[in-house]
């Protein structure tokens, strides 16, 4: 069983299906983000790596909504995440790119 059967399958034994419409899962994403980004908060990277339990949680949590919301809007996330990437190698050349974090203009 792949990633999203068992979130489906988690979400389906509680009958949650019904509370998962594409606006809160975009908010629930959000939220639990904010989550992530709190840990982080006040710290350096390093403070933050001191819990890995809590960034686990927190990142599961990201996740699961983000696979929640491509399966409720019919994305193939492997697919999505391929013509991303695309994009951001147009974007992002490596001769432009390469050991830099400056934007494209």
């Amino acid at each position: 069983m792949n990633s999203m059967e068992k979130i489906n399958q988690f979400r389906d034994e509680r009958n949650w299906r019904q509370f998962h419409n594409e606006k809160d899962l975009a908010l629930s994403l959000t939220l639990e983000a904010s989550e992530l980004l709190e840990l982080f908060q006040w710290k350096t990277s390093e403070e933050a790596k001191e819990k890995p339990e809590r960034l686990k949680e927190e990142l599961a949590d990201v996740l699961i909504y983000a696979y929640m919301l491509a399966d409720n809007l019919n994305f193939d996330i492997d697919q999505i995440i391929a013509e991303k990437l695309v994009k951001n190698a147009q974007k992002y050349p490596i001769e432009t790119s390469h050991d830099s974090r400056e934007k494209p203009k």
